[in-house]
Parts: structure tokens; C-alpha cells; sequence
């Protein structure tokens, strides 16, 4: 059973209190935002090899000791950029590449837990194998440790909710690298629910995105 609740994402990646049959039992509705960009500057497409999304989850004490991360991969994606200022884009990941790297030196634990990540009590990755964001806006920044705010449309298990994160926005020559702050979303906001029995410590609804893009030009 311990091997079982090691922790759920995550998003997902990879994080309660709620009974499982109530939330079942009240539909979850998917909120847009208007996407408001524009896509008149020169399209870059995402490197899937140098890129990642970082998760972690927590049980009830939200603290680097208590939680499990790791990361997923990018399947495509693209942006644009204008006169060098990040100006749209749309990121698709991979749920099926989920993978619980703070069990790493663990094969047997960390095969176990990626596999139910991937099952009904968490991303349910064999009906929803992809979760996407889509930028709606994007807006310079001059205070604090991020140049730029993102807002978008994340979907996860097919419900999509508003999502805004603080990032660097970093244009070369023919590449950029997109570098986001962690930030936190609800799970249950995206249908996933699981609950582990308290004597094993109660999963945290929280889960934080963190997100390590590099676009390379398409010419």
C-alpha cells in the first residue's frame, strides 16, 4: 500500500479531503479564456529532446520532504515570436511519459508509481494521453525574478481551466527558452480525486507545474 500512495501528480504532473463519490457525482465543466494573441511573428517549433515539464506533488504538509516530483515530456508544440517578444503558442504533452524521478534509485517503487499515475485513479493516460496549454495572453513584466506573464487554456483529462504562470522569456538567433516559476494547480479542478488512507499520509490537492521549454526556429 505504501508503494501504492507514493504520491499522485503532477499537474501531474503530477495532489484530499473531498469523498471520491461526491466528486464523481457533479460533473466538471471546462472554462476558456479568449485566446487574445496574435501569430504574425516567426513560428518556432518546440525541441522535444531539450525540453520537459516538472511536477511535483505533496501529501498534507506541503514541503520539499514530504513530496514526490518528476517530469513529462513534450510531444510538439509551437510558439511565435515577434521583433524577439514571445507573442502566442500552443504545448502538447506527452501523459504517458510521466516519470517519478525522486524514486529513481528505486526501479521496482518507481514502476509501480508511474503506473498508476497512469491508471483510472489519477491521468487515466490510455483515454487522455495528452494534456495541452494554449497561450491566450502574454504580457511583459518589469517586477520580480520573471519578464514575463503567461496566461492560457490548460487541459488535463479532457477539462480545461484558465492558467497563468510567471516565466523567462529568453530570444536567441534562431531559438528561445521559455523558464516558468512553480506553480500551483488544483487536481481536483481536472478530475482527479484519489484519496490514500490518512495512516498513510493524506494526499495535498495542490500540484506544481514547472515548465523548461526550448523552440527551435522552423525555416
Amino acid at each position: 500500500m505504501k508503494k501504492r500512495v507514493l504520491l499522485g501528480f503532477a499537474l501531474g504532473i503530477v495532489g484530499s479531503s473531498l469523498i471520491i463519490s461526491c466528486s464523481k457525482d457533479k460533473p466538471l465543466n471546462s472554462e476558456t479564456t479568449e485566446v487574445a494573441t496574435t501569430k504574425d511573428g516567426k513560428i518556432y517549433d518546440v525541441d522535444t529532446v531539450n525540453s520537459k515539464l516538472e511536477w511535483t506533488g505533496y501529501k498534507i504538509l506541503k514541503s520539499d520532504n514530504t513530496s514526490q516530483f518528476g517530469s513529462l515530456k513534450f510531444e510538439s508544440g509551437q510558439v511565435t515570436i515577434k521583433d524577439g517578444i514571445l507573442e502566442s503558442g500552443n504545448f502538447v504533452a506527452n501523459m504517458n511519459s510521466i516519470s517519478s524521478e525522486s524514486i529513481s534509485n528505486d526501479p521496482e517503487s518507481k514502476a509501480k508509481l508511474d503506473s498508476h499515475l497512469k491508471d483510472g485513479d489519477f491521468f487515466e493516460t490510455n483515454k487522455f494521453p495528452t494534456a495541452t496549454f494554449e497561450i491566450t495572453k502574454v504580457t511583459p513584466n518589469t517586477i520580480g525574478d520573471y519578464n514575463t506573464i503567461i496566461d492560457g487554456n490548460l487541459t488535463i483529462k479532457g477539462v480545461t481551466k484558465p492558467f497563468s504562470i510567471n516565466a523567462n522569456v529568453k530570444v536567441d538567433a534562431d531559438s528561445a527558452t521559455i523558464k516558468s516559476e512553480k506553480k500551483d494547480f488544483n487536481r481536483k479542478d481536472f478530475g482527479i480525486n484519489f484519496t490514500a488512507p490518512i495512516s498513510n499520509g493524506v494526499i495535498k490537492d495542490e500540484i506544481s507545474l514547472q515548465i523548461n521549454i526550448k523552440v527551435l526556429e522552423n525555416k
